[in-house]
């Protein structure tokens, strides 16, 4: 048999090897029922998976929110007549859309783990007085006490996952992220 061949033949064949030794190994986990039974270590990680989602969802919300809202407001493209105005504007009202998807997001993740389901549990309400300020910021009627609630909400859901152990990063989402 030529070599390729040969090769081709037996990877094939060791893999099914492989596979049916694995399933009979783990054919002790079924119960009576046939249903696999969660394992300890299951659970484990899937709070692990929890804390992670919630660093990442978070860090994409402050991200856009610094990226979109603060940074163009503190440079005045929201003012009236500013370059770019029109443009800046729909940015953030995407940016408070998105912001406040991925934040609701966090929180779901967030009672995947006990600690921060506990820090972050008191910051639903502030979440949720952002709905309506992407549509704001969209025509721009948004002012200050609305800019500076998107920053207050994030710094919180900041210093919640901090206090957690999950530090937050900031993580700008791409233009396709945000318009998605």
């Amino acid at each position: 048999m030529p070599r390729s061949v040969s090769r081709g033949v037996v990877a094939p064949l060791l893999s099914c090897a492989l596979l049916l030794t694995t399933a009979a190994c783990n054919d002790d986990t079924q119960s009576a029922s046939g249903a696999a039974t969660p394992s300890a270590s299951a659970s484990f990680e899937q709070q692990k998976l929890a804390k992670t989602r919630f660093v990442a969802n978070a860090g994409l919300a402050a991200g856009a929110t610094y990226q979109w809202i603060v940074k163009p407001y503190r440079a005045g493209k929201f003012k009236k007549g500013a370059d770019g105005r029109t443009l800046a504007l729909v940015k953030a009202g995407l940016a408070g859309a998105f912001t406040y998807n991925r934040l609701k997001a966090a929180v779901n993740n967030a009672k995947g783990d006990p600690l921060l389901s506990k820090a972050v549990a008191p910051l639903s309400a502030g979440i949720d007085s952002l709905k309506d300020l992407g549509t704001k910021l969209r025509k721009g009627e948004a002012g200050d006490a609305d800019v500076g609630a998107f920053e207050g909400v994030i710094n919180s859901v900041k210093e919640a996952g901090k206090s957690a152990g999950a530090n937050v990063v900031d993580k700008v989402p791409s233009a396709s992220q945000l318009g998605g």
